[in-house]
């Protein structure tokens, strides 16, 4: 930059010179030959000047390309013996990890075993319900199955078997512990929970299951049969000795497939219509019979009381009804009486049978609308297999369920219907039976007296 500014300077001044030069008009030819004259003095000046900023110049760059040349050889011996220094240091790597390797020796298979060990406690002592008395002893397992990328110290190993003897001491005691218990309505409360090994939680709404992801203590979705809840409360209530409780070896996978089963309720509405139907005769049907059989059971009252008095014949019951008929008919010979006495007892048969019969329908009909609602399942089954396929075997439960039920309801059903009606039956009969043998004792007395 400064050769060139120099450059600048003189063309600059070269051009003041000239341009004075110029304004000064030559009156002579001696003053033009003076004035050529410097002119020529400062040209030579000028180049001199000029001459001299351009050796400067060269020298600088020369300079400069020495510079350049020492920097770049520096950079070259720098590059071979950083060159040396890796080849170096990779030869140090490789003698070092051959003296690891013979150094750790069994330590590396330890390592391995380790580290297995531990994401085996890791994967049975995360799901524990004993953790949810011991919170939190499962965070080390996890950094030393799998964060851990060194051999582990004397102070890791002695935590795994502490960890895994806890496990196992607890998994034989029966245990009360305070915990918080989160509600299904919402919010949660600090409950007393009996723990049996490592196999259930019990608490205040029976069983309880261990949310391992959110470490919490949650009932059960929905409970197991009474019998099962009855012996975790007698579990629970106990303070002593021995109880028999019904145990989930599975830590909750039973109880989690009880919570999918059926209950009572949501196999009855399977049935669906026809289900209702079934239920609706069945209802009919028992409330038939057993107005019939208070009807009935009031009429033989009536009739035995009626059997103690015949010569007060009374209107309020069928025999004295027949024995009024005998006593406005005492002087008809033994045929009319008879004829008259069998109008009678036909008279009060309708009222002694009425609706026995409809029970023997309704016991009829029950197990065909059942095998009805068994056709009605299956052709809906064929036509969900017929649409969707049999990949998805829920698909084709409703309809299955239906087929299922339906029957099983149209049985129930007609089985008390049977035996309601038989007894209903046997009860009218044996009311019959009376009106026929006091109606045939009548008339045998009649004719006796007749002939006499």
């Amino acid at each position: 930059m400064k050769p060139l500014f120099k450059s600048l300077v003189a063309a600059a001044t070269l051009a003041v010179v000239a341009s004075g030069a110029q304004a000064q008009q030559a009156t002579s030819l001696e003053d033009l030959l003076e004035q050529v004259k410097q002119n020529r003095v400062s040209e030579a000046r000028i180049n001199q000047q000029r001459e001299a900023e351009f050796q400067s110049a060269r020298a600088d760059k020369q300079a400069l390309l020495r510079k350049a040349q020492a920097e770049l050889k520096a950079e070259q011996s720098r590059g071979d013996r950083l060159s040396q220094q890796f080849s170096d240091n990779e030869t140090t790597l490789n003698e070092k990890a051959a003296e690891l390797d013979q150094a750790t020796g069994t330590l590396g298979e330890m390592f391995g075993v380790v580290r297995q060990a531990s994401s085996e406690a890791f994967g049975r002592i995360s799901t524990s319900i004993v953790s949810a008395q011991f919170p939190g002893r499962d965070d080390f397992l996890a950094e030393m199955s799998e964060e851990s990328r060194g051999l582990p110290n004397i102070n890791e190993l002695e935590d795994l078997w502490f960890a895994l003897q806890t496990e196992m001491t607890q998994s034989g005691k029966v245990v009360r512990f305070n915990t918080e218990v989160v509600n299904l309505e919402g919010g949660s409360s600090e409950q007393e929970v009996v723990r049996v090994g490592t196999f259930n939680l019990v608490g205040d709404q029976g069983y309880l299951s261990y949310d391992q992801d959110n470490e919490v203590v949650q009932p059960l979705g929905r409970q197991p049969d009474g019998y099962l809840v009855s012996s975790a409360q007698d579990m629970k209530d106990a303070t002593s000795g021995f109880v028999p409780f019904y145990a989930d070896p599975s830590q909750g996978a039973i109880l989690g497939l009880l919570k999918q089963k059926a209950t009572m309720s949501e196999r009855y509405h399977a049935g669906g219509v026809v289900g209702y139907t079934i239920t609706g005769m069945l209802a009919i049907g028992l409330l038939i019979g057993l107005f019939k059989l208070i009807q009935l059971f009031l009429t033989g009252t009536k009739i035995k009381s009626q059997l103690k008095n015949p010569g007060n014949p009374s209107s309020s019951n069928p025999l004295g009804r027949i024995l009024m008929v005998y006593r406005d008919n005492k002087n008809a010979d033994a045929e009319n009486l008879e004829l008259k006495l069998d109008e009678a007892i036909l008279k009060e048969l309708p009222t002694i049978e009425s609706g026995i019969n409809v029970i023997k329908i309704f016991a009829a009909i029950a197990p065909l609308l059942g095998l009805l609602g068994t056709v009605l399942g299956m052709i809906a089954t064929f036509q969900t297999i017929t649409l969707f396929g049999t990949g998805d075997p829920r698909m084709m439960a409703g309809s299955i369920s239906m087929a299922l039920v339906t029957t099983a309801q149209g049985i129930i059903a007609a089985l008390p219907l049977i035996l309601t009606h038989s007894i209903v039956a046997s009860r009218s009969k044996s009311i019959v039976h009376i009106l026929d043998e006091q109606t045939a004792g009548i008339i045998a007395a009649h004719s006796e007296a007749e002939k006499a």
